[in-house]
């Protein structure tokens, strides 16, 4: 039975017919892994820790630095040099304290991608790496973990939610890097242009999709890419498929 405190916490989304009370308590016994902890990050991370996601493991190895804070607003002036998942923690107890944050700071790869994936319900890409994208595209199809990826660069973003055996995963779409719609890839000695906004949109729209799959409500991105332009503040979606011999999901 939920608590008075958080009916009254979570009281405008209770209200909503696809939610009510058995679906708040359905996310707060939800296990969700967020990689990143930068721009799209942060508008990932703030919404779910608000919308009552019991478990958040938060996965990154940087620290907080001043080119960070004109769009990743989990972080502040006064914990630049402290590693981004502490400051994530911080700030998301401070809004929800009734729920529980996992900082993992560390960098994901090969030896402990299957490890922390296994552990969570959900992931949610938040990166800027693509490397990693395809790390956790392979080992979400392998666990059968819903995964939901976003990218942006300048005043452009997308969003692609994978379903294992639903839909196509990253793989399908993007066999090799060349082939992605813009690089968002950055380097130690190369910045990605960001325009301070985009990842906060990117991002709320990478934990709606989230919630919906665990609330298991409406219709979730699969099969389909969304883009977002900045400049004409335009949506565009398009659709993708699965690839029958894709060598990560083709057994499926």
């Amino acid at each position: 039975m939920i608590s008075s405190q958080d009916r009254e916490r979570y009281g405008r989304q209770i209200m909503l017919e696809e939610v009510g009370e058995q679906g708040q308590l359905r996310l707060a016994k939800s296990r969700v892994l967020v990689v990143g902890a930068g721009g799209l990050g942060s508008a990932v991370l703030y919404y779910l820790a608000a919308a009552g996601i019991g478990t958040i493991g938060v996965v990154d190895d940087q620290d907080v630095e001043l080119s960070n804070l004109q769009r990743q607003i989990l972080h502040s002036t006064a914990r630049i040099g402290v590693p981004k998942v502490v400051s994530a923690k911080q700030t998301l107890l401070a809004l929800n304290p009734g729920i529980t944050i996992h900082p993992y700071h560390i960098r994901i790869d090969w030896t402990n991608a299957a490890d922390l994936v296994s552990q969570f319900d959900l992931v949610i890409s938040a990166l800027d790496n693509e490397e990693t994208r395809f790390l956790l595209n392979e080992n979400c199809v392998s666990l059968r973990k819903p995964m939901v990826d976003g990218g942006v660069k300048g005043f452009y973003g997308r969003l692609l939610t994978i379903l294992p055996g639903e839909g196509p995963c990253y793989a399908c779409i993007f066999p090799h890097k060349d082939n992605r719609p813009f690089n968002e890839q950055g380097s130690e000695d190369r910045a990605i242009p960001v325009f301070s906004t985009t990842p906060g949109i990117i991002g709320v729209l990478q934990a709606q999709e989230a919630l919906k799959i665990l609330l298991g409500v409406g219709k979730a991105l699969v099969g389909k890419m969304l883009f977002y332009d900045g400049l004409t503040t335009t949506f565009q979606q398009l659709e993708v498929g699965r690839v029958s011999d894709c060598p990560c999901c083709g057994q499926l």
